[in-house]
């Protein structure tokens, strides 16, 4: 019989945490969250990866447009929250969404990004198989080079947020502790294409 340090188990101490407040810039200003993805709207379909990932839990950071994706998109049972600074950058998401977990018994944050359906169920699976405590710090590799979803135990939280600036969201803080971060192989079974251009609306189904 396997036991679950704390009484606690993974699906309920991982909490999925869906960056999807960009405003498409590239894109004509179409918000990412609202592009359509095998008939539904992206946000709907990265959340779903989550949850099949197992992720029990799912919070979503909306901002551009916020207002009409929550009208089209069906999100149930997720946690949605609104950051009013997201043309600052993904750093102001991920601060908002990280803020979000405070005092809900989180232990780890697993981070995806709404522009990359090619990350499926399978890579979440295996990023969120590396947590073992809040002191955990694992990242998605493709070909080894780090990339998307990550998970940040709760004890990084606060020094992720004090760096998370522009764009660059965790990038700096990954950097720093990079001796520390377990890279999980997902090369075999995900594709982490961003969809930020035009050319790029091929990849969508």
């Amino acid at each position: 019989m396997t036991t679950h340090h704390r009484g606690g188990d993974t699906t309920t101490e991982v909490v999925g945490l869906l960056l999807a407040a960009g405003g498409g810039r590239r894109l004509g200003g179409r918000p990412k969250a609202l592009l359509t993805h095998r008939g539904r709207p992206l946000v709907e379909h990265a959340a779903e990866v989550l949850r099949a990932g197992g992720c029990a839990r799912v919070h979503v950071v909306l901002g551009a447009r916020a207002d009409e994706v929550r009208a089209r998109a069906f999100l149930p049972d997720c946690a949605l929250v609104d950051n009013p600074a997201w043309e600052r950058g993904m750093g102001t998401s991920l601060r908002a969404g990280l803020d979000s977990l405070a005092g809900t018994g989180a232990r780890a944050a697993l981070v995806s990004l709404v522009d990359q359906p090619g990350i499926g169920p399978e890579a979440v699976a295996r990023v969120l198989g590396a947590y073992g405590s809040p002191e955990s710090l694992a990242s998605a590799a493709y070909d080894g080079v780090r990339g998307h979803p990550v998970l940040f135990g709760a004890a990084h939280w606060a020094g992720i947020a004090a760096t998370a600036t522009g764009d660059r969201g965790a990038r700096a803080y990954l950097k720093e502790h990079a001796e520390r971060v377990a890279l999980v192989e997902c090369g075999d079974v995900a594709e982490a294409y961003d969809i930020d251009t035009e050319a790029d609306l091929a990849h969508l189904e």
